[in-house]
């Protein structure tokens, strides 16, 4: 078997390397570490690069950007074709894509775009997956009617939605940011080469994705950035809506097992929400409680009234299209069994 992964330094990535190196797949990764050059020395993907390096033999590293297409085509047609793809590289935050509007775009849609056509010529008869996100939702989700109880905000029951939000929801007339327009255009690409081509590609629309290999920043990572603030110390700022703002988290290894049962049994142009749903979910407020108790120690933050732009309020993942397509596939993380795993990895790499 062979497996391209881009973003393989990251979270999705790099446990994407794992689950298939374990495998005895032969895997080509690609990452050049830009989540340093958005979020700073303190989020690069450098560490988890290198010891990926060390630990598989059947993994090769290439420190190439995804918008070089001559680079890329270098790689399909040395090292393909292709079993599976797996395209998590993107510029990831909301808030850093309205500095680099041009940045932002190229990498998300262009970047997708260069892998979808070498895919197309030089391993069509794989299968191409693609990490989306809520945001091609955009602040639709904010339009619910919510409830503000004692820690978080919750939906009215009885609402088409109770269960999650489906991929029914409409894409149009909301505010994306830039980023969250950059991603629809993948988004709708992926489909695109799908139904058009007749290839095997699918969009995973994720909520928060967690886990211990996350390099969290401010800007990106919520959990794992939260973490990093209580265990270090560090102050953390909260953004509007009373810190009662709700995500539900996936880790990354549930994601890729996801991937993993769409790759054995493949459709065109599918999508797919995913996330931690009814089964793993949380406020900031609680995330911030239940940190505290981990590590006993008090958490240092700042709140800030006005809240992030198209940030949502409430977003719960309705996971249930994928479990009907795929019913042997069941999250194996809930939300405790999370915190505590990135809390031990943050405490352990301190030592």
């Amino acid at each position: 078997m062979r497996v391209l992964v881009t973003g393989s330094g990251g979270l999705i990535g790099s446990q994407t390397v794992k689950f298939y190196a374990d495998k005895e797949a032969e895997i080509i990764g690609i990452d050049n570490d830009m989540r340093s050059y958005f979020f700073g020395k303190t989020a690069s993907t450098k560490w988890n690069i290198e010891i990926l390096k060390k630990r598989y033999n059947n993994y090769t590293h290439f420190n190439i950007d995804i918008r070089d297409n001559k680079k890329v085509e270098r790689i399909f047609k040395r090292y393909g074709p292709f079993d599976l793809i797996v395209h998590t590289a993107a510029q990831p935050s909301h808030d850093w894509a309205a500095k680099e509007p041009f940045t932002d775009f190229t990498i998300n849609a262009n970047g997708t775009l260069i892998l979808l056509e070498n895919f197309r010529k030089y391993s069509n008869k794989g299968v191409f997956v693609f990490t989306s996100t809520n945001k091609v939702y955009g602040d639709t989700p904010n339009r619910l009617p919510l409830i503000e109880l004692e820690t978080r905000y919750e939906i009215k029951k009885g609402h088409k939605y109770e269960n999650g939000i489906d991929e029914t929801m409409s894409i149009d007339n909301s505010k994306h940011s830039l980023f969250g327009a950059s991603k629809v255009a993948a988004d709708i690409l992926v489909q695109e080469y799908g139904k058009y081509f007749d290839l095997y590609t699918v969009s995973f629309r994720g909520g928060c994705l967690t886990g211990p290999d996350h390099s969290g920043a401010e800007l990106h990572g919520f959990l794992a950035y939260l973490a990093k603030c209580v265990v270090e110390g560090k102050k953390y700022r909260i953004f509007g809506y009373k810190g009662k703002q709700v995500r539900d988290n996936i880790h990354s290894w549930d994601l890729v097992n996801a991937f993993d049962h769409f790759y054995k049994n493949p459709k065109k142009g599918e999508v797919y929400n995913i996330g931690g749903g009814r089964y793993s979910n949380i406020s900031v407020i609680e995330a911030i409680r239940k940190f505290e108790k981990l590590t006993d120690k008090k958490l240092n933050y700042e709140y800030i009234e006005r809240n992030r732009i198209g940030d949502h309020i409430w977003y719960i993942s309705d996971i249930s299209k994928f479990r009907k397509d795929y019913p042997k596939w069941k999250l194996k993380y809930d939300i405790n069994r999370i915190l505590k795993e990135i809390v031990n990895a943050l405490q352990s790499r301190q030592r």
